[in-house]
């Protein structure tokens, strides 16, 4: 046979393999809205970028007559491409092929594909699409998940990871999508759940739906499984592509700089975003978006813990995380929810040498019986930990209220910020006014013919001592207070002198969080 009937039957042997499940297979996938595991990958990257690799891969099953089945690619499609000119490996299930079901070999090209990214230090993006473990392959599917975790462990904090649940991800297979840094989510399409809806009808008695037990939007909104949310898979894609913009490949580069852009002032001002009652609350967003570049702000986990919002922006062109609470809701408190959402985000933007930016506003940690009961002095502490841990950058500016472990927590100088900022409506104490008043002076309030009366007056007596920038300056727990104009010169010029920021951290095997 010569090399032209050789090729000929190499184009034959492409054409079968990369044809899936075959037609029937494909009309029903996208006769509920879904698109096949190649054109995921070729709408994620640039065009003609993508090489595929082991396509002629074949399943290892042997029992259940599965010797006697072809399964293209064994049910997922693995490779290599470029987001806007950068490299990544990526993998997709087929759900075509066998309900994109996992067997050892499926198993085997998925973790070819995450050994490459580990090796070239490039992104890892996965297209979950999948029944679950093969069952004709037994434990050897099992074994197979067990590799993946391993080495999601193996590369977190090194490379980025990306999760798209795009389908089904049940059972064992929702423990790799844990791990990564970021999952996203499509609604009426992700099916995201530990154990499905028979399985709690049967053991519980319960009824529920697929969608309401793992759906799209109860993981980004009631469990904080996933951090972004889409109406459709082009949409996932377009928020994937604007995420990796503002990401390092890998722990040892800095994200890309782009051409400094001045906020779009005549939609964001920063005097008429703040209100002038103290006690009024204001959206923390629109702050952002006054003194970052161009005015954008991709929020991480919008719709999970709303009360502080993390995400991505630019300030001068360089990429910055931001923390911030959200006085809109709660008040900006910090809970068990909102410390577990700032605390992982902080651990990225520190593993991936990415600034921190911290904007305070809040009255403290929430009080109450179910949130001690439930552990917020160990989930709250989580957050202690990051800040204290992190080696990057780090930038605090405090608007109005600061008060007790809130004050500590949101990076303040103690847990080592590089520069704390203030304006002059910053209130810096232990608690707030009112509460205060009612503990220092008790016996003069409860004695006094007029106990309201009083109870005013010490209240204003405690805020003219205490509820401002001035005193916590006076120690040198503030390096400046600036007008709320001149916020964005000063992060500017705060992050340019912090550039090349170098701290050694005593040496240890790992630190232990409080998990």
């Amino acid at each position: 046979m010569g090399l032209k009937s050789k090729s000929s039957d190499l184009r034959r042997r492409l054409r079968y393999a990369r044809r899936g499940g075959g037609e029937k297979a494909i009309e029903k996938q996208k006769a509920i809205g879904k698109l096949t595991a190649r054109e995921r990958i070729i709408s994620l990257l640039d065009p003609k970028s993508f090489h595929e690799y082991d396509l002629f891969v074949e399943h290892a099953g042997k029992d259940f007559d599965m010797d006697k089945k072809y399964l293209p690619g064994d049910g997922v499609i693995t490779g290599t491409g470029m987001i806007s000119g950068h490299p990544v490996c990526i993998y997709a299930q087929d759900f075509t092929v066998a309900g994109g079901s996992l067997g050892w070999m499926h198993a085997k090209k998925i973790t070819k594909i995450m050994d490459h990214a580990l090796k070239l230090k490039v992104p890892l993006i996965g297209i979950n699409d999948s029944g679950g473990a093969r069952i004709q392959e037994g434990v050897n599917s099992l074994a197979g998940y067990g590799e993946i975790f391993f080495r999601n462990t193996l590369a977190s904090g090194v490379i980025p990871q990306i999760s798209v649940i795009l389908g089904p991800c049940a059972g064992g297979a929702v423990y790799s999508p844990a791990l990564t840094d970021f999952v996203f989510t499509v609604n009426n399409i992700t099916k995201m759940f530990i154990t499905g809806p028979e399985v709690i009808k049967t053991v519980l008695g319960e009824e529920i739906s697929m969608e309401d037990l793992g759906g799209a939007r109860v993981h980004c909104e009631t469990s904080g499984n996933a951090h972004f949310y889409a109406e459709s898979e082009e949409e996932c894609f377009s928020q994937i592509k604007q995420l990796v913009s503002f990401i390092p490949w890998n722990n040892v580069k800095k994200a890309d700089r782009f051409p400094k852009k001045t906020p779009k002032t005549r939609q964001y001002k920063i005097d008429s975003v703040m209100p002038s009652d103290p006690k009024q609350p204001y959206d923390v967003r629109l702050l952002i978006k006054s003194v970052v570049d161009d005015s954008e702000f991709l929020e991480v986990q919008d719709l999970f813990a709303q009360n502080i919002v993390v995400g991505f922006a630019r300030i001068n062109g360089e990429s910055v995380g931001i923390v911030a609470n959200q006085p809109l809701v709660l008040a900006g408190v910090l809970d068990i929810d909102s410390s577990d959402k700032a605390a992982r985000f902080i651990r990225f933007c520190d593993s991936f040498n990415i600034p921190l930016v911290t904007l305070v506003d809040l009255p403290g940690y929430l009080p109450g019986v179910d949130q001690e009961h439930s552990g917020v002095i160990r989930h709250g502490a989580k957050i202690l930990y990051a800040y204290s841990e992190a080696t990057v950058p780090k930038i605090t500016l405090i608007t109005r209220k600061a008060y007790g472990g809130g004050y500590i927590a949101m990076c303040s100088h103690h847990l080592r910020a590089d520069f704390v900022f203030a304006w002059p409506t910053a209130e810096i104490a232990v608690m707030g006014p009112e509460g205060a008043a009612n503990i220092i002076f008790r016996k003069e309030i409860f004695t006094a013919e007029d106990p309201d009366k009083v109870r005013k007056q010490k209240v204003n007596e405690y805020k003219e001592k205490f509820a401002n920038p001035y005193v916590a300056a006076a120690y040198g727990y503030i390096d400046a207070v600036i007008e709320p104009e001149e916020t964005r010169k000063m992060l500017i010029h705060a992050l340019d002198i912090s550039r090349e920021k170098d701290i050694t951290l005593p040496r240890k095997k790992h630190g232990i969080p409080p998990f």
